[in-house]
């Protein structure tokens, strides 16, 4: 064998061992991420395709007219609905597997338990929402919490029934969680294009006012509390409150997909600036666009305004700390 020969065997061989050697690389786990904001609700086809920050023209409309579309598929490539319970479930579960993801679900209770049951008990966080006190006795909602089943009081959405988070007819609740240590998630921030006049005549913009929920804070002093949305648009009066209030977190669902990814930036950008960087959430308002996650996820770990470590608090850390979970449970 001539010295070319020699070398070019060497070559070969030393390409085949280092691509054998690759090959057998352990791939590297995900670095963790808790979602808090998961909806558990039952695939219907009245929810169709969606296109991401479809909230990026609101051109309004007539009343004399039909209402306009609350959700946009005019884009390249939009995040197509699930067909079934199942479809979902198994792309939820392959995802939370591949990018080492733990939630935070209300609703369905039976497919709530579903996921626990598909992914492990552990990353499948079970949560409990009441909007009005014709939902759910006091006595009966105690009893969720109690049974220990639920670790979470939310989505709370009275804003949808025009009413104030520190309206009376819900306090009872409130207390019950606050007596049993549970953290609780309120819905503050705008429902959508036209909300009120394609769906939810009830809802007031005005009641997302972060600021309405210092009431509810000063008499239940122990209440941990998330604001949903972050209180979208109002910046401000969230800023207020988060510095009056050292319990209060926010969540950056729904917005973080729905509003112009420069407005959705701005808005984050804004919390950070003011000293918040510690009491953001992620989330999604995950319903059943299983793709949803990793286009949310996308978003802050692209946003070129944040430190790698600010990042981290907001995909973990952060959650970490308010839900008063064992970090070494979800590494």
């Amino acid at each position: 064998m001539n010295s070319i020969y020699k070398a070019l065997f060497g070559s070969i061989f030393f390409w085949c061992v280092s691509a054998s050697g690759y090959g057998q690389t352990t791939p590297q786990k995900h670095l963790p991420i808790i979602d808090v904001h998961v909806h558990a609700m039952k695939v219907t086809s009245q929810i169709g395709d969606l296109c991401p920050w479809f909230l990026s023209n609101m051109p309004g409309g007539d009343p004399n007219e039909k209402a306009p579309a609350f959700f946009s598929t005019e884009c390249a490539s939009p995040l197509k609905a699930a067909k079934s319970d199942q479809e979902f479930q198994d792309s939820l579960i392959e995802t939370m597997n591949r990018l080492n993801m733990t939630i935070v679900a209300s609703g369905d209770a039976t497919i709530i338990r579903n996921w626990q049951k598909a992914a492990a008990p552990n990353r499948v966080i079970p949560s409990i929402g009441i909007s009005n006190s014709e939902q759910m006795s006091v006595v009966a909602f105690t009893d969720s919490l109690s049974s220990g089943f639920y670790k979470v009081m939310g989505e709370v959405a009275p804003q949808y029934q025009g009413m104030s988070p520190s309206d009376m007819s819900l306090d009872a609740y409130f207390a019950a969680a606050e007596k049993l240590n549970i953290p609780v998630g309120i819905h503050m921030g705008t429902g959508g294009n036209g909300t009120i006049n394609i769906t939810n005549p009830k809802y007031r913009a005005s009641m997302g006012n972060p600021l309405l929920l210092e009431d509810l804070l000063a008499r239940h002093p122990k209440l941990k509390v998330w604001v949903m949305h972050a209180g979208y648009p109002m910046a401000d009066e969230m800023i207020a409150l988060m510095g009056a209030n050292a319990y209060v977190y926010v969540d950056i669902a729904g917005m973080i997909w729905s509003y112009p990814l420069a407005e959705v930036n701005d808005y984050i950008k804004s919390l950070v600036q003011a000293g918040f960087g510690k009491r953001i959430l992620y989330g999604t308002d995950l319903m059943i666009w299983p793709k949803l996650l990793e286009t949310s996820i996308g978003v802050i770990e692209n946003a070129n305004y944040l430190s790698f470590d600010q990042k981290r608090d907001i995909l973990f850390n952060n959650a970490v700390r308010f839900f008063r979970l064992d970090e070494s449970k979800y590494r």
